[in-house]
């Protein structure tokens, strides 16, 4: 008696294992930690630079150290940083003498460059003919370096190039929400960028 009621058990459980396994099975979805993103409110760039624009108040600006350091434009290299999601904003500045077409080449080599592992690259222009910027913005999808850059220009005088980096490893996925948030701040940076007389020491 004992030995059947083992038998039963042993004929349940073989049961309930062919019928669990016979149903699809989907692993639950990687989830990433919920990002707060702050309200948007925006400053205007101060300081001595041949430029202005607006920035927004959870950044800060930095000077740029590097291995330009020293170049006669080097004082205008800026870094607008975003200590909340370990980003920033990499601005170069260049005075156009008779070389502006080889610094939109760089800038777009610069932006194609992260063709290999990019998913697309989209480009979308910007003209202030009033202020005399004219940008040109790129959309870099996929697990690259930068995800966003541009460069803006009066054709005459001045050149900004600037690009988006993450102090981690590009996640697509994990870093949508703050790429897309910070997104909208650099095309508000462009959108509000105007020259000033200062170009060169």
């Amino acid at each position: 008696m004992k030995f059947n009621r083992i038998n039963e058990l042993v004929v349940f459980a073989f049961i309930l294992l062919i019928v669990g396994c016979s149903r699809d099975y989907s692993p639950k979805p990687r989830a990433y930690y919920r990002i707060d993103l702050p309200e948007k409110e925006y400053q205007t760039l101060t300081g001595d630079f041949p430029y202005r624009f607006e920035y927004p108040i959870y950044a800060r600006i930095n000077q740029y150290k590097g291995q330009w350091q020293g170049s006669d434009t080097s004082d205008y290299w800026i870094n607008v940083e975003f200590p909340q999601f370990k980003s920033r904003v990499h601005l170069t500045y260049k005075t156009v003498r008779k070389n502006l077409g080889p610094m939109i080449e760089d800038a777009h080599n610069y932006a194609y460059k992260h063709s290999v592992k990019a998913d697309a690259i989209i480009q979308s222009e910007y003209i202030d003919s009033i202020n005399k910027v004219y940008s040109v913005l790129f959309d870099i999808k996929g697990n690259t370096a930068s995800s966003v850059q541009f460069y803006a220009t009066d054709s005459v005088h001045h050149f900004l190039r600037g690009a988006l980096y993450f102090d981690c490893e590009p996640n697509k996925d994990s870093l949508a929400p703050v790429r897309d948030f910070l997104r909208i701040d650099i095309i508000r940076m462009v959108e509000s960028l105007t020259w000033t007389n200062k170009s060169e020491k």
